[in-house]
């Protein structure tokens, strides 16, 4: 194992020998301070996209949070892929196929496990920022997504069986979706919402969450505690727009249109929370719905690795990274506000999808489908690999 050049020792992320990203720091620098603490300065939080529980027994979390990491989400992929394509659950699974839990009493078991173990991984921070980060997102079952009575039933249980103070419920932005999204923050349960994709996505969750504000106002109950973030997902765009144009893309074009997509995004955030919209919930204690830029790693080997982070750093936002970006971040990243520095460049690349008949809308509504379909699928096939398991270790 590699060791640090300065004070960390060894460091092993994700459970391979990794080296920490000090290299980034000028000669004569803080050596604890990394990429993303630059990027906290600049007022962005850098959150991880992943979850295993090997992350918390073998002390890496610890050292992500050191490093600046400042919250934690998850999906169904994520889990199916921790739990199903890995060894470190099937001692669990056994002990309680052995007290003859359900596939479903399993699942719930493993998944509270991890999330209880992000959770208090992150609450010091949760605590030293006064709720504005040190969250982990756990995601409502995706065969929810068009009933928000199921949607908010599940919400509620597990706030009620986890019983923590920084989680967020993930929920996707369907129309069933932001039925529940707009109770649950009345409510005053702390939601994600997740599979945003276009403005129109963006401004229907933001005035959701202003509804259920109002109403939790109207109630007589406190705003301070409620917290949200809305999920946009980056560089799918990019990769639909390569598929769907192909070689006629015009250069300009070329890995810039989520980009520019997700800044104009950020463009109405600033709009609607620092303007007129948002005062009086201000004035209450609400806090601001935060832009958290999702499906930021490259899907295009041409791009740098880092493109969807160092292009969208700016003021009250989120970046959940996968693994490999935010180590990639940690090396080589360059941090300076970036978001809003060049809206007529921005403009400029949306005039030009028009002009090349891409429709935004359009190709949000069908990522936002195939999102949740591979959701669905995920979560399938873990049900499935866990009740394998059960019946296995039975028989």
């Amino acid at each position: 194992m590699r060791s640090c050049r300065r004070t960390h020792g060894e460091v092993r992320l994700y459970g391979e020998p990794r080296h920490c990203g000090c290299q980034s720091i000028p000669a004569g620098g803080d050596p604890r301070v990394t990429t993303l603490h630059e990027l906290h300065k600049h007022g962005q939080s850098a959150w991880l996209d992943y979850i295993r529980s090997d992350l918390f027994s073998t002390g890496e979390m610890s050292a992500l949070l050191e490093r600046g990491v400042r919250g934690m989400t998850s999906n169904p992929t994520i889990f199916e892929q921790a739990i199903g394509h890995s060894d470190l659950y099937r001692a669990k699974i056994n002990a309680l196929a052995a007290r003859k839990k359900s596939a479903e009493e399993i699942y719930d078991a493993l998944v509270f496990d991890d999330i209880n173990a992000a959770a208090q991984s992150l609450l010091p921070l949760y605590e030293a920022t006064d709720g504005e980060d040190g969250y982990v997102s756990l995601e409502v079952p995706p065969a929810f997504c068009d009933n928000h009575e199921q949607t908010e039933a599940e919400a509620h249980r597990l706030v009620k069986l986890l019983n923590l103070p920084n989680l967020m419920i993930k929920v996707p932005a369907t129309p069933e979706g932001l039925i529940a999204f707009e109770n649950l923050t009345a409510d005053g349960i702390s939601v994600n919402v997740t599979l945003m994709f276009t403005l129109r996505d963006y401004e229907d969750v933001a005035h959701a969450y202003l509804r259920g504000l109002s109403r939790r106002l109207k109630s007589g109950q406190t705003l301070r505690t409620v917290s949200s973030v809305a999920s946009v997902f980056v560089s799918r765009i990019d990769a639909a727009v390569e598929s769907r144009v192909g070689d006629a893309l015009p250069a300009l074009l070329k890995g810039s249109v989520a980009i520019a997509n997700a800044q104009q995004i950020y463009q109405s955030f600033q709009a609607i929370f620092e303007g007129a919209p948002f005062a009086e919930l201000r004035n209450h204690g609400a806090r601001a719905q935060r832009p958290l830029f999702a499906s930021t790693g490259t899907k295009n080997k041409a791009f740098r690795d880092v493109l969807y982070v160092e292009t969208l750093i700016g003021p009250h936002t989120v970046n959940t990274m996968p693994p490999a970006t935010l180590h990639a971040f940690l090396e080589h990243g360059v941090v300076k506000r970036t978001i809003d520095a060049d809206k007529a460049h921005t403009q400029e690349i949306l005039d030009a999808c028009k002009t090349a008949s891409i429709d935004l809308d359009e190709i949000g509504r069908e990522l936002k489908k195939k999102g949740l379909d591979a959701f669905a699928q995920s979560f399938d096939s873990l049900m499935e690999t866990i009740e394998k398991a059960r019946a296995a270790s039975l028989a």
